[in-house]
């Protein structure tokens, strides 16, 4: 478990930088990212490179003791670049061509942009990929941010149509596959396709997700460009990109399979609150501290991505800038969300930034510092940390076991969902949210796993949704022993995007007999109610309505008599969305017939294990015991776990 802190030192004049290294490695900081965003200071014109200064600045922080992540500086192209070949600019999906002036303002698909991003970034891994500060490499920053994904470039078209006709073969194929008989949308020839967007009315819903695949594959091997460079030039150095939190426009899981070694992510826990759909009660109660399971969600997730290694590129250290309001975080809540990373498996915490910077877009963003160099209060907060952890070294270091709960998270589904969501308010990542904090509520530690893992050794494994369900998953369900638990719409679609031929869950009535008949939205005031396990509730935004099999049991249903949730053996499926209190209810009757130890947990706490330790996380207002067994030996607070604080036992 490490400390580290994003820094630019082209922000700052020279001789501040051994004084920000002296301090950083006294608070305990180990790690600094650099160099993300420094494309036109490296190289101010087309091909004079400028190094010096960013060698100065290596130098500098390697002799205090830092180890360096280096980011590769594609996320921000610079101005003559630009002028030289505009036609590399990202085009919005209503055609407007965004403009130079901030960032991102690039086009994933553009060949000669791919060929400019390889030659900076071997200049650059040439240069320092040997260094014996360089422990790790950052490929670009954030791709997708600020609505980039998808482009709709000519660059964009044109691979599309080539990846079309890898995967179809013959245009007869894919006018079949899409369903094209309809409304006269055949085509002769792949180079009569377009891009699905500026159409009257919907795009045909198999071309949109066809193209959300085009594009997932297309980030990957933007990043795999990058990947093979460093891999050549830097050998044993860590490579990662920072993902964003609650952002599905590509497929991480096919990502990380591109040359990733580590799956670090940005976490902003406080605006992240504000901008998730959630009710406006949540938002007030939590708008200081952030959700309480918004960043355990996205350290989970991302835990799963880089196959059990995580980090936390940017952590939120004080208020921010791009929410729609920003207010200054909860005291005590930096701190919290620094051991709540580390009870979920990070192996380094980094905060955005040292240093609040006085001028251009994020000159709102605080730092550890303020921009007159005194310490702000999360980075008081950060060295409190950075103590705890050199006293607490013996006892850390340990890596997250396999928890009992899997839960499947696919960013197909996201995209299918997206594309027909049938009503206004479905969203797949906020329905697999509320999952998640149903099971977190019931003291359950959580593992978020693509759908292709295999989950044979998990006790209970949730699906709140798959609309295409992989055939491998009713393979699993028959071979293994564990529980099962999915949500409506699952199986409902084909690879193509049509519904599936026996109705929907498709494949999933193997396992679960029943067929999914019609289904419904429902409007906010539509709440049909049902009562499940002394819980009375209602269904939200969706359902189906289902016919069960002669050996399904039945065992709630609405007021109207239709069916809610259905069960065959391990198998349970949950026919709408479920208000809070229902799905509470539902996890716990799942979690208890899989064998597992669930209680309910007070409003704001959270538990989670890490190796032989176990957190107690308190979000909440009130002080609340902890589950350690008696004479535990705590080596963070004690068996009160105070407001906003965190608490932490040695557990055999």
């Amino acid at each position: 478990m490490q400390l580290g802190v994003c820094y630019y030192p082209e922000h700052w004049p020279e001789h501040k930088w051994e004084i920000d290294a002296r301090r950083m490695a006294e608070m305990g900081i180990a790690r600094v990212r650099i160099a993300e965003f420094a494309w036109s200071r490296i190289e101010p014109e087309p091909g004079r490179y400028e190094w010096a200064w960013l060698d100065n600045a290596i130098a500098t922080l390697a002799r205090h003791g830092l180890t360096l992540v280096i980011g590769t500086p594609t996320a921000a192209p610079p101005k003559w670049l630009v002028d030289l070949h505009p036609e590399i600019l990202p085009v919005a999906s209503d055609g407007t061509t965004m403009q130079f002036g901030s960032r991102r303002h690039y086009d994933i698909s553009s060949p000669i942009y791919r060929d400019h991003c390889a030659r900076i970034v071997g200049e650059m891994v040439r240069r320092y990929g040997a260094h014996p500060a360089v422990v790790a490499w950052q490929t670009d920053n954030e791709i997708g941010c600020h609505d980039t994904l998808p482009s709709y470039t000519r660059a964009a078209l044109l691979g599309f149509r080539r990846w079309l006709a890898a995967r179809y073969e013959n245009i007869g194929a894919l006018n079949v596959a899409w369903g094209n008989v309809f409304w006269s949308m055949e085509y002769r020839s792949f180079e009569e396709i377009e891009l699905p967007v500026r159409t009257p009315t919907d795009a045909n819903p198999a071309h949109v997700l066809d193209f959300r695949r085009f594009q997932s594959d297309e980030v990957a091997s933007f990043h795999a460009l990058q990947a093979r460079l460093i891999r050549a030039h830097s050998p044993g150095r860590d490579v990662l990109h920072n993902f964003m939190g609650f952002y599905a426009a590509f497929d991480h899981y096919v990502f990380a399979r591109h040359g990733l070694d580590v799956a670090a992510w940005d976490s902003y826990p406080v605006p992240r609150t504000e901008v998730l759909p959630l009710p406006e009660a949540d938002k007030h109660r939590w708008a200081r501290t952030g959700h309480p399971d918004v960043s355990a969600f996205s350290h989970d997730l991302y835990r799963g991505v880089g196959n059990g290694r995580m980090w936390v590129m940017e952590q939120q250290a004080g208020p921010v800038n791009w929410a729609p309001w920003n207010p200054v975080p909860e005291p005590g809540i930096v701190r919290l969300w620094t051991w709540e990373a580390f009870a979920h498996g990070a192996e380094l915490v980094s905060y955005f930034r040292w240093r609040q910077c006085p001028y251009a877009q994020e000159q709102m963003h605080s730092g550890l510092h303020t921009p007159d160099d005194a310490l702000s209060a999360g980075g008081g907060e950060v060295e409190q940390v950075g103590a705890e952890l050199r006293q607490l070294a013996a006892s850390l270091g340990q890596s997250s076991a396999k928890a009992h709960v899997a839960l499947l998270f696919d960013y197909e589904a996201d995209w299918v969902i997206a594309t027909q969501r049938h009503g206004v308010d479905i969203d797949y990542q906020h329905l697999v949210f509320e999952w998640y904090c149903a099971l977190r509520e019931c003291g359950l530690d959580v593992d978020i796993v693509s759908a292709s893992t295999d989950v044979s050794g998990y006790a209970l494994v949730v699906a709140p949704t798959l609309p295409i369900l992989p055939g491998h998953v009713v393979e699993q369900i028959r071979k293994g022993s564990n529980h099962w638990l999915f949500g409506p719409r699952t199986g409902a679609k084909s690879e193509t995007f049509s519904i599936v031929p026996q109705l929907p869950p498709g494949k999933l009535q193997e396992v679960l007999p029943m067929r999914i008949v019609a289904s419904e939205s429902l409007r906010p005031s539509v709440r049909p109610t049902l009562r499940f396990d002394g819980v009375t509730g209602s269904a939200l935004r969706w359902r189906d309505h289902a016919e069960p099999g002669e050996q399904t049991e039945t065992i709630a249903r609405f007021d109207d008599g239709l069916p809610a949730i259905l069960r065959h053996g391990r198998v349970t499926f949950a026919t709408a969305g479920f208000d809070r209190a229902l799905l509470g209810a539902l996890m716990m009757h799942c979690a208890r017939g899989a064998g597992l130890d669930a209680a309910a947990l007070p409003e704001g706490l959270r538990l989670r294990r890490r190796g032989p330790l176990r957190f107690a996380i308190n979000y909440g207002a009130e002080p609340h015991p902890v589950p350690a067994p008696p004479g535990a030996k705590f080596v963070l607070g004690g068996p009160i776990v105070g407001p906003v604080d965190v608490a932490a036992w040695l557990e055999e």
